[in-house]
């Protein structure tokens, strides 16, 4: 879900949390179909299927949707575009129970319908202690048997935005490592075609002392100063280590120019680059430097990075610029030549696909590409020529 960027959260409620449209619980599939768990008598051990290659060839990015599972599908969302998306991003409560496992059922149907790629987004919302081994492997022996009877791989987005003060899991990073690696063991063990994403929020704003969660672990003052403020790392107390994670990146929204978010105001220029590698000031006058993400992690760990959430706020009440030309002006800066040819380890742009409430303004946002389909599939001709990759693993399975 999008999430705020801003050190006084006081607006985030329990419903964000627990399950309010847009993740967690409250994120449904409406689609429903026969069972896709194996019959263990037919199903093939894992060594007998060609593992997928869960990274682009080099120079593209897998393009991907993050929906409102309740009220759009796959096929609409593509009939939209004029293109099916490689990835598709759905939220499970974890440790799973029997209303998750039925949701995930059905989107696993949805993404095998267009031979896509899932992104399952784990949150335990239960705390990390629920995270257990025994959980961890149900759900790698679940993702497995997905990809042994329909062909879909995923990637396993654990905890995101642990770095935030508005989950359950967040500024915990001793639990937090603990049980990434707990969840990253039986992924890598038991789903050979899975991977695990590592994805904390974009760090301007940080520690962001407003949300519920906010710790005053001292594991956080990462500059030894007495103080958790934003002069500390907003990455990497929370990082798991190389053999446990497969993919790096995070959630970076446009919410606007300055605090408090809901105005509709276009992007500065380089506001993409700048918040993806720590350089912008422009939203983020008074905060401390941001460490460069993209040379720490994807560079310096030498990852595959993904913005596994993104897209600009429009908000219909206000005045200013119009969904169209704020949409249009996000767009061209994650999309920019420049962004291909200087971050070449950015292989996943994953669209907020959702109009919704979000308590941050009080209001409603429309987050949506394909609100105006004709600009989205406009856009999308905009492209960088071959960079985004559409329609599942390339080259097939």
């Amino acid at each position: 879900m999008p999430a705020m960027r801003h050190p006084t959260l006081r607006l985030l409620v329990l419903a964000l949390v627990f399950g309010a449209a847009g993740c967690g619980a409250g994120t449904t599939v409406t689609q429903s179909g026969p069972s896709l768990q194996p019959d263990p008598s037919t199903t093939p051990e894992p060594s007998d299927l060609p593992l997928p290659d869960l990274v682009p060839p080099s120079g593209t990015a897998w393009f991907g949707m993050n929906l409102d599972w309740a009220n759009d599908s796959v096929a609409a969302v593509s009939e939209r575009l004029g293109a099916s998306p490689s990835v598709w991003v759905q939220f499970v409560r974890f440790p799973i129970d029997e209303g998750g496992r039925a949701n995930l059922e059905a989107f696993v149907e949805q993404v095998a319908a267009v031979e896509g790629i899932a992104l399952v987004t784990l949150e335990p919302h239960d705390g990390l202690d629920a995270v257990t081994p025994e959980a961890a492997a149900e759900m790698a022996s679940l993702l497995d048997g997905y990809w042994q009877a329909s062909g879909v791989p995923s990637i396993v987005r654990f905890a995101h935005e642990m770095n935030g003060s508005w989950y359950p899991w967040g500024q915990q990073p001793a639990a937090y490592v603990e049980a990434f690696r707990t969840v990253a063991g039986a992924v890598h063990d038991l789903a050979p075609a899975s991977a695990m994403a590592w994805a904390p929020n974009e760090g301007s704003g940080y520690p962001f002392t407003g949300g519920q969660f906010a710790s005053d672990d001292p594991a956080l003052d990462t500059n030894g100063d007495g103080d958790i403020t934003n002069a500390d790392d907003p990455y990497e107390p929370y990082w798991p280590g190389d053999a446990a994670v497969d993919w790096v990146g995070m959630s970076l929204y446009h919410w606007g120019l300055a605090y408090p978010w809901g105005e509709n105001e276009l992007p500065a220029e380089g506001t993409f680059t700048g918040l993806l590698t720590g350089a912008d000031t422009g939203a983020h006058a008074g905060q401390s430097e941001v460490p460069n993400f993209y040379e720490r992690y994807a560079d310096g760990h030498d990852k595959p990075m993904g913005i596994f959430e993104t897209a600009a706020l429009y908000n219909p009440e206000a005045p200013g610029p119009e969904a169209a030309e704020l949409t249009s002006a996000w767009w061209a800066q994650v999309t920019d030549p420049a962004v291909v040819a200087d971050f070449p380890r950015l292989a996943m742009v994953n669209w907020f696909e959702w109009r919704k409430h979000e308590p941050e303004i009080g209001g409603v946002v429309d987050w949506r590409l394909t609100a105006d389909p004709e600009l989205a599939r406009a856009l999308l001709a905009e492209a960088p020529a071959g960079w985004l990759v559409f329609g599942g693993l390339a080259g097939g399975r």
